[in-house]
C-alpha cells in the first residue's frame, strides 16, 4: 500500500484551485479581462496601478449589448446605439492615466455613453459627474451604474458643452467625444491646477488626444496621441 503524504502546501494548492474554479464559474469573462489588461493596456505602456487594477475588475461585458459580450474585451470600439460607441480599452486607460487622478478628486465626464468610463473613474476618485446628450443612453447608463452599485456617480441628461456648474470646480474633466475647440464653460469650471483631456481637432476624420492643465487661468497644452472619436453634438456642433 502506497501512502501519500498530505502537506500544508498541497492542501493550500487544492484550495486555491477550488477558489479559482469557483471564480471562473461565477465570472467566465475573468480570463478575457485579464488578457485585455496585460496585452492591450499594460504592454502598450500604461503603468498606473490604479487604472490597471480597476480595469481588471470592472465587468466591461455588462456595458455592451448581450450579443456583443464575447467581443467586450477586444481592443476596439463597439456600438452602443444611436451611432455612439464604447471606447477601446486602451484609450480608456490612456485618458484615465493622463489625468493623474487622486482619491479625493471630483471629476466631470462629458459623454456618458454606456457608463463604462464613469465606472472606471468612480473606482479611482471620490465623486464622478457625467453628462449625456442622448436621453435613451442617459437612462440606460444611469440604471446600469445604479444596478452595479456605483453610488458615487451622478448622471445628467443635458448638453455637456455647458458643463455642470452646480458641482464645479472640478479637479479633472474628461470629454469622450471629438471637438474642434474646448468649450469655454468647461475651462471656467476646471479647478486651478486641474486637468482636462479631450480628442481635439477635426470632428469628421481624426483628432489628437490633448491634455490641458489650467495654470493661472491659462492652459498648458500637451498632445498625446492620434485618436478617432465620434463628434460632440449640441452646442459644440453649432459653434464649429
Amino acid at each position: 500500500m502506497v501512502r501519500h503524504k498530505i502537506t500544508f502546501k498541497s492542501i493550500l494548492f487544492l484550495i486555491l484551485v477550488f477558489v479559482f474554479q469557483c471564480t471562473m464559474a461565477a465570472d467566465p469573462y475573468m480570463q478575457m479581462r485579464q488578457a485585455m489588461v496585460e496585452n492591450d493596456i499594460k504592454r502598450r505602456g500604461i503603468k498606473d496601478k490604479k487604472v490597471l487594477d480597476v480595469m481588471g475588475r470592472i465587468p466591461r461585458h455588462l456595458f455592451v449589448d448581450k450579443n456583443l459580450r464575447n467581443r467586450a474585451y477586444a481592443d476596439y470600439p463597439l456600438p452602443i446605439g444611436e451611432g455612439q460607441t464604447i471606447s477601446q480599452p486602451y484609450v480608456v486607460a490612456l485618458m484615465t492615466e493622463a489625468l493623474r487622478l487622486k482619491p479625493a478628486d471630483k471629476v466631470l465626464e462629458i459623454g456618458t455613453g454606456s457608463g463604462y468610463q464613469a465606472a472606471v473613474l468612480s473606482e479611482i476618485v471620490k465623486e464622478v459627474y457625467t453628462i449625456e446628450i442622448r436621453k435613451s443612453l442617459t437612462d440606460t447608463a444611469a440604471k446600469r451604474l445604479k444596478d452595479l452599485g456605483y453610488g458615487n456617480v451622478k448622471v445628467k441628461y443635458a448638453d455637456g458643452y455647458f458643463g455642470w456648474e452646480q458641482y464645479s470646480p472640478f479637479d479633472a474633466i474628461i470629454i469622450t467625444a471629438a471637438a474642434n475647440h474646448i468649450p469655454p464653460p468647461l475651462i471656467k469650471q476646471l479647478k486651478e491646477g486641474g486637468k482636462l483631456i479631450l480628442p481635439l481637432g477635426s470632428t469628421v476624420y481624426y483628432q489628437t488626444l490633448t491634455l490641458v492643465t489650467k495654470k493661472k487661468g491659462d492652459l498648458d497644452v500637451e498632445q498625446i496621441a492620434p485618436v478617432a472619436f465620434v463628434p460632440m453634438t449640441g452646442e459644440a456642433e453649432r459653434r464649429k
